[in-house]
């Protein structure tokens, strides 16, 4: 898709400092939850763009990114501030680490990684796969979707900021097939740690898809 503007259908809290901001799908859109795409906003500073990942299921009427709110940041307390109706440059979708539906699937997700971690475990789960989810995080946010992704067969596990992995892993690990893919979202700290974990449980980190969010 080329940049165009977008109506905000949806925007609600997800949890602390953080929402859930749904677009109607532009006819021709074809995209994936893991992939990401480009909103671009007129700041004070001039134009200013921001990836977000894709966090819903699917695309097919409408679709969702998760931003998480810096208060000090140029963007997301714009994004903040919009209400359904408006309209945000919208660009993408973009990014390889993405989910079809054709396997189980196993998601580390560190912060904001949470937003593509829940699209996957709702679409494998839709797809008759199986989905575990580890989530790493201070401040957990889409809990409502978390708890019903483990009401409906889901493995989801949170654990805190300075929680070992492996053993999480091992037991995500545990709870699909074998030829389960494998997928880790969040920033470079975290990625760092949620790969050495995947190894430790006796993951394949090589073919593991990673989305670094810097």
């Amino acid at each position: 898709m080329d940049t165009t503007d977008l109506t905000i259908a949806a925007l609600e809290s997800v949890g602390p400092d953080a929402i859930a901001i749904t677009f109607d799908t532009p006819a021709g859109f074809s995209a994936y939850p893991g992939q990401f795409v480009k909103l671009t906003l007129d700041t004070d500073d001039g134009e200013q763009s921001r990836f977000y990942t894709i966090s819903s299921p699917d695309v097919a009427d409408t679709f969702e990114i998760t931003v998480g709110i810096d208060p000090e940041g140029e963007v997301a307390p714009l994004l903040a501030d919009l209400e359904p109706g408006d309209a945000v440059s919208v660009a993408g979708p973009f990014g390889d680490a993405y989910y079809q539906g054709n396997t189980d699937a196993v998601v580390l997700a560190g912060g904001p990684g949470v937003g593509p971690a829940v699209g996957i475990g709702e679409r494998a789960l839709d797809h008759g796969n199986g989905a575990a989810i580890i989530y790493q995080d201070r401040d957990p946010i889409h809990r409502d979707r978390l708890d019903d992704l483990s009401e409906s067969g889901g493995f989801v596990r949170i654990v805190g900021e300075d929680a070992d992995l492996s053993e999480s892993v091992v037991a995500a690990l545990d709870a699909v097939d074998d030829d389960a893919q494998v997928f880790v979202y969040g920033f470079a700290d975290f990625l760092d740690g949620a790969m050495d974990a995947l190894e430790v449980a006796g993951g394949d980190p090589e073919t593991a898809k990673v989305e670094n969010f810097g």
